[in-house]
């Protein structure tokens, strides 16, 4: 069976609520991050909904910060991993920015690094800990 995957824009609340659900899931459960570390900045991001054939299946956002456009909070839930909804979000998201989105960056899982080199970010600094687990910040590479 063929799965068709599509990426939208969400601005509608019951729509959002299934937004949060699959980041509730992911984040909160899976990894267990604290849920007060999950649940900001949500009135100024930009958010999205990845389905497979009509069933939610991941979700992202990006939001303006004083230093550029912060790429955040991707998640597919697990039974969806490795189908391409990663890469199908990544690029919507992209291509939502605005024209003049000029530094675009996020702060990667470290187990999540070799997906994102392979969309032309690049990994700089240092690893941090956030939220209990390790990242290190990417910056999307100039076309």
């Amino acid at each position: 069976m063929s799965q068709t995957i599509q990426v939208l824009k969400v601005i509608e609340p019951d729509i959002l609520e299934t937004v949060f659900a699959i980041r509730r899931e992911v984040f909160v459960i899976e990894q267990n991050c604290p849920p007060e570390l999950e649940w900001e900045y949500e009135d100024e991001a930009i958010h999205f909904l990845a389905t497979v054939n009509n069933e939610p299946a991941g979700a992202a956002r990006w939001r303006k910060t004083e230093i550029g456009y912060k790429l955040e909070r991707f998640a597919v839930l697990k039974k969806f991993r490795g189908s391409g909804i990663g890469h199908e979000l990544i690029k919507a998201v992209l291509a939502d920015l605005p024209p003049e989105a000029f530094y675009i960056y996020l702060h990667a899982q470290v187990q999540a690094i070799p997906f994102y080199e392979k969309l032309g970010f690049t990994k700089i600094g240092n690893e941090f800990e956030e939220a209990g687990i390790l990242h290190y910040k990417m910056i999307k590479n100039s076309i």
